[in-house]
């Protein structure tokens, strides 16, 4: 199974901030470089993020973004369920015309819920908690 680019940036992002001291803004484009993606495309990543309390975005002269709840409140389960499609193949019967005797869609409902059972199993926190590498990385915009 592989994130699409919308969810990975979206938990790098939330990562970073994340590393901010509790309350710091921080701005899109310090998030873009780090990581060099497209502003246009995280901007729609802290968006999405936004309406969904994980990140609380700051509007003004002095504003930015910053985490919307602490950091060992965020599930990465809980993330990826809300901006990830986890829709592994297409089963419907005017796609695919095996699916009333498939079994395949079984095994991979149940991958797919082994994967975000280990998720749920794990907080942003844990991402960033004693981590002084990542620390010296995030300073280091991506290459």
């Amino acid at each position: 199974m592989q994130l699409t680019s919308f969810t990975d940036y979206g938990l790098r992002a939330l990562i970073y901030l994340a590393t901010l001291p509790q309350g710091e803004l921080a701005s899109i484009t310090k998030v873009t470089e780090i990581y060099g993606v497209s502003r246009n495309h995280m901007v729609k990543i802290i968006n999405k993020l936004g309406q969904l309390g994980y990140v609380e975005t700051v509007r003004g002269k002095n504003g930015g973004i910053r985490l919307g709840m602490p950091a060992d409140q965020i599930v990465l389960g809980d993330v990826v369920r809300a901006i990830e499609p986890l829709q592994i193949v297409n089963c419907s019967e005017e796609f695919c015309h095996i699916t009333p005797a498939c079994r395949l869609k079984g095994i991979l409902f149940s991958a797919r819920q082994a994967f975000l059972d280990e998720l749920d199993n794990h907080t942003l926190s844990e991402m960033i908690e004693d981590n002084p590498p990542l620390r010296v990385l995030l300073d280091q915009p991506a290459q």
